[in-house]
């Protein structure tokens, strides 16, 4: 149970920061720079940030063996269970986002090159289990752009529904001829400077480009 109160404390706050970034994206206000601000709040505050949604076997699953133990004995969790529907909603929110970006650049997301940076859940491990990164690439099949992925701990990934993909070489030459590249798992081998100087268009749901200042950069 204590293990579970962790879990399901995360994944109801990452829920709230991952629904308030579409506020704040709508008001045109940069919700990366509201969580620092409040992180400098001494008490009472702590940080949790928005990303493509949540993965692993722990944050996304153990909060729904509570919920459902709960049911079991005639309770209901609705706070649980609205904040799994939030965080679940989070990867086609990133694929409606980068359709928005790419109209910017007059190119629809149909047809369109989309490169995914990171399959796996989290950065610097070799671990796709409910990662984020392969309902983004299926969501965007469904819009019908032309997906490929690049992870350096993944050579391959099964996408239900799509089939398996390879993961591509990451060089000068595919990152120029992508309309988009989406930056879904931010490790620590990415050259984000690099990869933002030759991508024509780059959205980025880690923040992992904080730090750099390209008119190709998107932040979630």
């Amino acid at each position: 149970m204590t293990k579970i109160l962790e879990n399901t404390f995360r994944n109801v706050n990452i829920a709230l920061v991952n629904e308030l970034v579409k506020v704040a994206d709508n008001l045109n206000i940069d919700f990366w720079t509201v969580i620092e601000a409040a992180k400098t709040k001494p008490y009472g505050f702590m940080p949790f940030y928005p990303g493509p949604g949540l993965g692993g076997h722990c944050i996304p699953v153990d909060p729904l063996y509570l919920s459902w133990t709960a049911r079991q004995n005639g309770l209901k969790t609705p706070l649980i269970d609205l904040a799994d529907k939030t965080n679940r909603e989070m990867s086609e929110y990133v694929v409606t986002r980068t359709m928005r970006h790419l109209n910017e650049f007059g190119t629809p997301l149909s047809g369109a090159s989309v490169l995914v940076l990171g399959v796996t859940y989290k950065p610097d491990v070799p671990d796709v289990r409910n990662s984020p990164g392969v309902d983004i690439i299926d969501h965007l099949e469904d819009h019908n752009a032309d997906v490929s992925y690049h992870d350096p701990y993944i050579k391959t990934v099964e996408v239900p529904g799509q089939g398996e993909y390879e993961s591509e070489t990451l060089d000068a030459e595919i990152l120029s001829r992508t309309d988009c590249v989406v930056i879904v798992a931010d490790h620590s081998a990415y050259d984000f400077e690099w990869i933002a100087s030759q991508a024509p268009l780059v959205f980025d749901t880690r923040n992992a480009t904080a730090q750099l200042e390209d008119n190709s950069i998107r932040r979630l």
